[in-house]
């Protein structure tokens, strides 16, 4: 009778053991990609094709209050000029599915460059979010215009 309860214990033991160790197998890489919770959301670049003033614009873009590039600094842009993220101090931030983000381009005069005039904005919008995959990136473009400025302004979203 031992031996036999003995038997059927070391059984249980193994079979108890094989079903926890099924259950730590990660998944497949074939399964789909987990849908984001939040989004990083960065500048990619700034194109000037017209800028208001004859020796170029300087530039700013304000995100939730901060300017950037920080310091009282600004990016100059001529005609034809290419801006990317790091020339404004790499501006980004993370978003829900149900949040927003607002980067607004702004025109500033040296040498008190503070907040400037608004040119124009590009919105990042959590259901752009809520529709990525985790490690997914989107770009979202958008072309600012004015009476005498031409701006595009580039952003890249990519799901967390």
């Amino acid at each position: 009778m031992r031996s036999d309860k003995f038997t059927r214990g070391r059984l249980l033991t193994a079979l108890l053991a094989s079903a926890l160790t099924v259950s730590a197998v990660p998944p497949a890489p074939s399964q789909a990609a987990a849908t984001a919770g939040t989004c990083r959301v960065e500048v990619e670049y700034v194109d000037a094709y017209d800028v208001d003033e004859n020796n170029g614009d300087e530039i700013r873009i304000n995100l939730a209050g901060y300017m950037y590039p920080g310091g009282g600094r600004y990016v100059a842009m001529n005609d034809g000029d290419r801006a990317y993220s790091g020339n404004f101090a790499n501006p980004a931030t993370t978003i829900g599915t149900n949040g927003s983000a607002l980067f607004s381009l702004r025109e500033v005069t040296p040498p008190a460059v503070g907040q400037g005039k608004e040119l124009g904005s590009v919105t990042a919008r959590g259901s752009t979010c809520a529709g990525l995959a985790t490690g997914q990136t989107t770009v979202i473009p958008q072309h600012i215009f004015g009476s005498d400025y031409w701006y595009y302004m580039s952003l890249v979203m990519t799901g967390l």
